[in-house]
């Protein structure tokens, strides 16, 4: 069967003592584990010592993990069990460093695909990793703060209207999309700052591609606007989302954690929750202004055109 490993690391700003508790006890784990925070309807059980729990859930599937053997605040081992949506077993292992003042977290995992899934293993190592790097950080907030500024809003079917907007179009790597949308969308504020009535709803961006394999990403942002100013910029573009039916999945919480919804919607699609319509990417919605909002209540829509 296709290997799969992965290894993925963070320093946290607290003792080693107290991230390794978390780690360890299971009753710790859904506040910042990246795939229960996806599932609202997930069934948890956990033992009373925190050393095993079952989880059944829409999104999630089934399965289990056992703590296996524990070194005290150097590592622990799990066993893992999947049981839907295929039956498969991995070997997880937790990490922990002392850095004084930090702790170096290494989560790693030992594992293998399905036969008949061969050929996605570079898409699952890459998935698998982008999931590792979500639950990390949301471990980082909770050992440092004690919660995670990440809560997803259900909002369900509805219209949307349509607009048309001027937007700048970007290719550019999966770990630079954060810096090069902020640097786009401070172009578009820029030349929209002495243009009050052009602006005719709240700034977004369209996802056109986005290959994790390769870790390439190609978006637009954009501000939908009541008509096309005629002094655009060269490297301004201007487009057109239709009007079309939608499912949106709020995120309330800090930007960087932005790909607990996205994984959730894909989750839902691949899960058949929800249907797609062809021809309409997905596009998130910035619902808050965030020079004027905390970033932990920061509102962001991630809307997908649904049939």
């Amino acid at each position: 069967m296709p290997a799969l490993n992965i290894s993925k690391s963070i320093e946290i700003e607290a003792p080693v003592d107290k991230v390794y508790g978390i780690v360890s006890d299971f009753h710790h784990w859904q506040p910042w584990s990246p795939w229960l925070i996806m599932d609202h309807n997930v069934k948890l059980d956990i033992a009373e010592d925190g050393k095993y729990y079952n989880w059944d859930g829409d999104l999630t599937g089934a399965g289990e993990m056992t703590v296996t053997h524990e070194t005290p605040n150097e590592s622990i081992d799990y066993d893992l069990t999947f049981l839907k949506p295929w039956k498969s077993k991995a070997k997880i292992r937790f990490e922990t460093k002392d850095l004084g003042d930090k702790t170096k977290v290494t989560w790693i995992m030992d594992s293998s695909l399905p036969f008949f899934l061969f050929w996605m293993k570079k898409t699952m190592t890459a998935a698998l990793g982008m999931d590792y790097d979500r639950g990390l950080a949301m471990l980082k907030d909770y050992a440092e703060t004690g919660v995670v500024p990440s809560q997803l809003d259900f909002k369900g079917e509805s219209e949307f209207p349509g607009c048309t907007y001027v937007g700048i179009r970007t290719a550019c790597t999966q770990d630079d999309v954060g810096p090069k949308m902020q640097e786009d969308l401070g172009k578009l504020h820029e030349y929209l700052k002495d243009k009050e009535d052009l602006p005719n709803g709240v700034p977004f961006s369209i996802y056109h591609k986005w290959d994790i394999a390769k870790g390439k990403v190609e978006y637009t942002s954009g501000v939908p606007v009541k008509e096309v100013p005629t002094d655009l910029p060269e490297s301004f573009i201007t487009g057109t989302i239709p009007p079309t039916k939608i499912y949106t999945l709020n995120h309330i919480g800090n930007y960087h954690h932005l790909g607990n919804a996205w994984s959730t919607m894909y989750s839902m699609k691949q899960n058949k929750k929800i249907k797609l319509a062809r021809g309409i990417h997905p596009f998130e919605t910035y619902d808050s202004d965030p020079t004027q909002t905390n970033p932990k209540d920061l509102v962001t829509g991630i809307h997908f055109a649904v049939k």
